[in-house]
């Protein structure tokens, strides 16, 4: 067995190029259907992340959402701020975490999370 994450998003290639920014991962070479398109983490270490493109705007909360654990939650919602995210919801201290809830540039719920008491960061 194998996990995929899949995302709705309206235009794989800036979807492609904000996460591929935010998670390191990389385009996978030889897309097979041009309605999605696939991203790696180039270390093999965490779960692929698939784009599928769909014709309406996301609507409502997501269901589902990604955590992107990190050593320093400010400097890493700066740096994605700087992608094109969107903080909705200020880092503040959630049962012994410092996190933040951000929206990527099609409104997609994510979370950069950092472990408070000293332990690991990713």
């Amino acid at each position: 067995m194998r996990l995929v994450y899949v995302l709705d998003t309206n235009d794989l290639q800036a979807a492609a190029d904000f996460w591929c920014a935010v998670l390191g991962f990389e385009r996978e070479r030889d897309q097979q259907h041009p309605s999605y398109l696939a991203l790696r983490d180039p270390g093999g270490q965490w779960p692929g992340l698939l784009l599928q493109k769909v014709p309406e705007a996301k609507a409502g909360k997501n269901r589902m959402h990604l955590d992107v654990v990190v050593p320093d939650v400010a400097g890493e919602v700066d740096r994605v701020r700087g992608l094109g995210a969107e903080v909705l919801r200020p880092v503040h201290e959630e049962a012994g975490h410092l996190l933040a809830v951000m929206a990527d540039p099609e409104g997609n719920e994510f979370c950069v999370v950092q472990q408070l008491g000293g332990g690991a960061g990713e």
